[in-house]
């Protein structure tokens, strides 16, 4: 998110050039100390920077949280001032921690040549979920009129993502074979004959009905329901930084449609492609849900935007349902994935003689 270290007054412009400056250095002086054993996948040097500007985002959350000074303040105010926000702080820390130990995990797997699809569809998840609110809620929040030329810095975490997710797509999981017989019995049970997946399906359904409910919500839905829960429950809705309106439409136009399809491939034998997309949809989740539920309690957020005292564990109950059924969801496609491996008529007429 940013990419500057200063502690001496420069312009914004010079700012926004210092840091495309960092960019290109690091990409060169990995490129030359690799150069003995250079790695055979191109994203070690995209995990390797963007570890780098993980740490950086770590600090600007420990100086500006007080926990350490004299690091980040003229970069903060003539950088990327709306990084100061709950939300910005929340990114920041997320980033900071969480995607800082996946590109480690990224790393040591690239240099063991080991399969690191798993980790690395949660991290692309979570990463375009964090910029696809982050960028648009700087432009239209309150923030809006201070964006400075920093702002471009942001540019290659939406972009190259989507060149690093193209190849983690087509890379391989690292499932054990399955015989054809167990996919087949797999496959032949109904839904009720499984009863995770029963309750997987109860989930979805609760989760399209809140996500579509909070999108209602924040296009100003004017029943009585609407009123009382943003005011008694999520009053973060009506922040004026923008950040939680805009992750309420992205979850709605985005996310939405992968739940109601998700029941598809609950229902329906040899939806492969859940094995990748539950994955994505869970780092997504998880960023959002931790940046939204820590902005509602957070310090930085005006009081009136906070979750009510009396509400707290009623709003904090909710989410976390909401944010851990797609990680189990993610898990059950991951660990026992025969129901969704795709087979030819011809195979499963085969397993079937065969049993």
């Amino acid at each position: 998110m940013i990419l500057a270290y200063l502690t001496f007054e420069f312009s914004p412009v010079a700012i926004a050039a210092l840091g495309i400056l960092v960019l290109l250095s690091l990409l060169v002086v990995l490129y030359y100390f690799a150069q003995g054993n250079p790695p055979q996948d191109p994203l070690f040097y995209v995990f390797a920077i963007f570890s780098f500007t993980s740490v950086i985002d770590l600090i600007i959350w420990l100086e500006e949280d007080g926990y350490i000074s004299g690091f980040m303040a003229f970069y903060m105010k003539e950088g990327e001032p709306y990084l100061r926000t709950a939300h910005g702080m929340l990114i920041c820390l997320w980033d900071g921690t969480v995607h800082y130990l996946l590109y480690l995990f990224m790393l040591a797997a690239i240099s063991r040549g080991t399969n690191y699809k798993a980790v690395g569809l949660f991290w692309l998840g979570s990463l375009l979920m964090s910029m696809l609110v982050f960028l648009p809620g700087n432009v239209i929040g309150k923030y809006g009129t201070e964006i400075r030329p920093a702002f471009i810095l942001n540019v290659p975490y939406l972009f190259v993502p989507v060149w690093a997710g193209i190849r983690i797509f087509r890379a391989s999981h690292a499932f054990p074979k399955f015989s054809t017989e167990k996919v087949v019995a797999a496959q032949s049970k109904g839904i009720f004959q499984r009863p995770v997946d029963m309750a997987l399906v109860l989930y979805l359904l609760g989760a399209i009905v809140f996500t579509l409910f909070r999108g209602l919500l924040v296009l100003d839905c004017p029943t009585d329901s609407c009123f009382s829960y943003i005011y008694q429950y999520e009053p973060y809705l009506r922040d004026p930084s923008a950040y939680s309106k805009v992750q309420m439409l992205v979850n709605m136009f985005y996310l939405l449609p992968f739940l109601c399809v998700s029941i598809y491939g609950l229902l329906t034998p040899g939806c492969s492609w859940m094995l990748d997309w539950t994955l994505v949809f869970a780092g997504a989740i998880a960023q959002a849900q931790f940046a939204h539920m820590g902005s509602s309690v957070y310090h930085r957020t005006p009081y009136t935007y906070r979750v009510p005292q009396e509400s707290w564990w009623d709003f904090m109950i909710l989410n976390a349902i909401y944010t851990l059924g797609m990680q189990i969801f993610a898990y059950r496609c991951l660990r026992n994935p025969a129901f969704f491996i795709k087979v030819t008529t011809e195979t499963v007429e085969e397993g079937k003689k065969q049993n």
